[in-house]
């Protein structure tokens, strides 16, 4: 095995050990946050450090525990999980920076389980994005649901605990669904093994597929597609480091990047397009972006908006893989670090505001572009990438999507990416 095979094992293990030293130099403030800092640099470097090979073609994979025969507790790292991977580990770099400005500003309590829960939290979202097989990321997305919850209920009021509760109650009961999958996928084809194209097909009749469909698309409740979105606005009642991490850095991504995993690399093009699923996935998609954006618009509270953005945000990625175009699938991949960058911009913004002035709702922040010039230039940049207008970056995934939805024989999607854009 050579040296470079170690890798995605390193990524992972390095912020599980920084997490176990969090928690013995707690007390000692400047040793815990330089442990952070340090894990979050050691672990990108193991990131960039797959670049070349993943992009030269080369394959890096290694197998961690035999579980059962097809599905080995296992690792492997391609273009699409390096996007995912690459993208959470820059973000928890700059996150870690945020988070310690601004947990220190605010004098918040418990700290230390705060950056514990943020490092195997990170972990579990590369574990998803390297995982090689459906029982290796259904392990991993489980851990990042019950490493968030603290994080959830962090401030620990009785709002925050609701909020948590309601949080728990949509993973858990998604993580059922997506267990029930997992087990149907492996009663039918024996095996849990992305491949490129899928590997579903003729393994069962037009309905159990379908139906299988559903159900991973419940498992994967993190995408926060509507209407099963309620846990993530709800969860705004979390510091602004954690919202920023739910929306950006990793929880919302691993759920639409399992989607696009589902649909890739178990269904195949050709199978979803033969199931009408490639359809259904639009409705769906649609429903949400335009729902989701009206909501935003009659919300004060800003994190909540902000909320509601990335709902509509998220099935943009959903939009993409249901056009079933090589455009429109590239597009979906494109967009994951485009939103991500572009909303933790948002939140980071937001929460400077919250400091800053104390105002948490929209109605009461008349003035702030005078007080705040270059906080409100950051915000309304960011804004302007999320609508997807030019010059910022926001408009090369619509630029796929919309080429996408002609390739896909679906230019009526081309309204739905229009009426977005103005609302």
């Amino acid at each position: 095995m050579s040296d470079l095979n170690l890798l995605p094992a390193a990524a992972i293990a390095v912020p599980l050990l920084a997490s176990v030293l969090i928690l013995l130099v707690g007390r000692y403030e400047n040793i815990r946050e330089g442990v952070t800092i340090t894990a979050a640099v050691a672990m990108l470097g193991a990131v960039l450090a797959m670049l070349p090979s993943i992009l030269s073609g080369s394959r890096i994979a290694i197998s961690l525990l035999p579980m059962v025969p097809g599905g080995d507790f296992a690792l492997r790292v391609d273009a699409f999980g390096m996007v995912f991977a690459l993208t959470a580990a820059v973000l928890w770099l700059l996150n870690s920076f945020y988070a310690i400005g601004y947990m220190r500003a605010q004098r918040e309590h418990a700290q230390t389980r705060f950056y514990f829960c943020f490092a195997v939290a990170i972990a579990a979202a590369v574990g998803i994005a390297f995982s090689e097989n459906l029982l290796t990321l259904f392990i991993f997305y489980e851990i990042l649901t019950i490493i968030t919850y603290p994080l959830v209920v962090h401030i620990e009021t009785p709002e925050a605990m609701k909020a948590g509760r309601k949080y728990l109650a949509y993973l858990l009961i998604g993580g059922v669904f997506l267990l029930a999958a997992l087990v149907l996928t492996y009663v039918l084809t024996g095996t849990t093994t992305f491949v490129p194209g899928g590997f579903l097909a003729g393994s069962g009749s037009a309905i159990v597929l379908q139906v299988l469909f559903l159900l991973f698309m419940v498992g994967f409740v993190k995408a926060a597609w509507m209407p099963l979105h309620g846990w993530l606005p709800a969860a705004m009642i979390a510091p602004t480091p954690v919202s920023a991490f739910l929306h950006a850095v990793a929880v919302v991504t691993a759920g639409v990047f399992g989607i696009v995993r589902i649909a890739g690399w178990v269904y195949g093009m050709d199978l979803m397009a033969s199931l009408g699923l490639g359809t259904l996935l639009a409705l769906i998609a649609s429903f949400t972006i335009i729902t989701a954006s009206l909501f935003a618009l009659t919300e004060d509270n800003l994190k909540r908006r902000l909320a509601y953005s990335t709902v509509s945000q998220l099935s943009y990625i959903l939009l993409g893989v249901s056009m079933l175009s090589i455009a429109g699938m590239t597009g979906a991949m494109v967009h994951i670090p485009i939103h991500a960058f572009l909303k933790i911009t948002l939140f980071f913004v937001a929460g400077a505001v919250i400091v800053s002035t104390g105002k948490e709702y929209i109605s009461e922040m008349k003035g702030i572009g005078r007080n705040m010039p270059v906080t409100a230039l950051m915000f309304a940049a960011a804004a302007i990438g999320i609508c997807g207008l030019p010059p910022l970056s926001g408009i090369i995934s619509k630029i796929y999507l919309a080429v996408g939805a002609v390739e896909g024989g679906m230019p009526v999607l081309l309204l739905v990416l229009i009426a977005s854009a103005v609302l």
